[in-house]
């Protein structure tokens, strides 16, 4: 493997500072209850906003779920074993996935890069936050043990092209917006 040297390092790393694992497993443990938090605070706080305001909101828990389907079909094609289950005699802060649980691109990864990317359409400065958070979790994910650094990597770039991808999309869903909501302000008028 192209990174097993730097996988074993971050490894060694964690096991030397335990003081730091809490941390990590937090951060990778947590990270999807955050987004997911975070998701349904944008869509509560846009629901009364115009049609474009609606749709960057709505982009966002889209690009996530995209994101994952890609994502779980890259990892059935590619299927490559966990770095722990490549490298049985390491010690890993977290236990190993199963054996059908594959490692690139890291999932976790993705998901909260096409999160920090599709919330750029919304607010540039929090999707800045975002991307902080995301290579934090892509550090975590490392560093508990459970991918190779190419996995993350390559997670933060999946994640990233679909959620940017939304500046090209952000038209059509303004657009479907605008169609439903013009149904439901009629049918509520009837």
């Amino acid at each position: 493997m192209i990174d097993d040297s730097w996988y074993l390092d971050v490894v060694g790393f964690a096991q030397h500072t335990p003081w730091l694992n809490a941390i990590g497993i937090g951060v990778t443990n947590y990270s999807l209850i955050l987004e997911g938090l975070v998701i349904l605070w944008l869509l509560w706080r846009a629901r009364h906003g115009d049609d474009e305001t609606v749709a960057k909101a709505l982009w966002i828990p889209i690009a996530v779920l995209a994101s994952y389907l890609l994502d779980s079909g890259l990892k059935q094609l590619i299927a490559e074993p966990r770095p722990c289950q490549a490298l049985p005699n390491v010690l890993t802060i977290l236990p190993c996935d199963a054996h059908t649980d594959y490692s690139f691109p890291s999932n976790h990864t993705v998901l909260a890069a096409s999160f920090a990317a599709a919330l750029f359409l919304t607010s540039r400065r929090w999707s800045f936050f975002a991307w902080i958070y995301a290579l934090v979790l892509a550090a975590s994910r490392v560093y508990v043990g459970a991918h190779y650094p190419h996995d993350v990597v390559a997670g933060l770039l999946v994640g990233a092209v679909i959620g940017y991808s939304g500046v090209l999309l952000l038209g059509p869903l303004t657009s479907s917006v605008s169609s439903v909501r013009t149904r439901h302000s009629v049918r509520a008028r009837r």
